[in-house]
């Protein structure tokens, strides 16, 4: 069980004193922990962190169109990168977990300190109301959003690849897996993109199947972009 010194101290970190720490305390306790549990806290959460983001987001990057902040948010709001900010908040030192759950490394997954930091929002947005989970949100993300290169980092490549073939009403890209070296620490995935409107074979390569994959659809849409360019001078 967390200790109220430590849940006050989280609650700094957070900019958001809990007047009822026993909602703070729901919104730390897995399941794994039994009832009550944060799983309803999560759900209120999630909504709420998404609303948010597309307030501040629309509020921040007046030049970008619905799809530019559809893919910002979705990349914002995903669950390695809400793991990413509950590891900054030192979240996993104050979950409350079953007995099983704990021994197995539970406090380090990155799905449950995804899963934790949006019950937390929940529970502000429950115990405040929506301006003030806003603004804990804004805080929490500050340095990603302030980042003058976030639009490019956040990009999914396969993503718009695929709604750019399905808006023309085209066959979705294939990927392949080549090859793979390297040993079981230090393997490098080479991975083909093709698409049925062209032969050419976009072609890269990353430390997993999954980066490895956005670059090959990097490379297809910049060829793409090309190709279009060079029809319509």
């Amino acid at each position: 069980m967390s200790k109220k010194q430590d849940l006050v101290q989280f609650c700094r970190k957070i900019c958001y004193d809990f007047s009822q720490l026993d909602l703070l305390k729901q919104a730390l306790t897995h399941r794994s922990a039994g009832f009550p549990n944060n799983e309803r806290l999560e759900f209120l959460g999630d909504a709420a962190l998404n609303f948010s983001m597309a307030e501040i987001l629309f509020s921040h990057f007046k030049d970008h169109n619905e799809g530019k902040l559809s893919r910002l948010r979705a990349n914002l709001v995903k669950g390695d990168c809400l793991a990413e900010i509950a590891l900054e908040l030192n979240l996993g030192d104050i979950l409350i977990l079953g007995t099983g759950e704990a021994r197995s490394g539970g406090h380090r997954r990155a799905s449950i300190l995804a899963d934790t930091l949006e019950a937390v929002l929940g529970a502000i947005y429950l115990e405040a109301g929506f301006t003030t989970v806003k603004d804990v949100i804004a805080k929490l993300y500050a340095k990603k959003l302030q980042d003058p290169n976030l639009s490019t980092k956040l990009v999914d490549y396969k993503s718009f690849l695929q709604e750019q073939l399905q808006a023309k009403k085209l066959p979705l890209p294939h990927y392949e897996l080549t090859k793979v070296t390297g040993d079981l620490h230090n393997q490098c995935f080479f991975i083909n993109c093709t698409v049925k409107i062209t032969e050419f074979i976009a072609e890269a390569h990353g430390k997993t199947r999954r980066k490895a994959e956005q670059e090959a659809a990097k490379v297809m849409i910049a060829y793409l972009d090309l190709r279009k360019h060079r029809a319509n001078p």
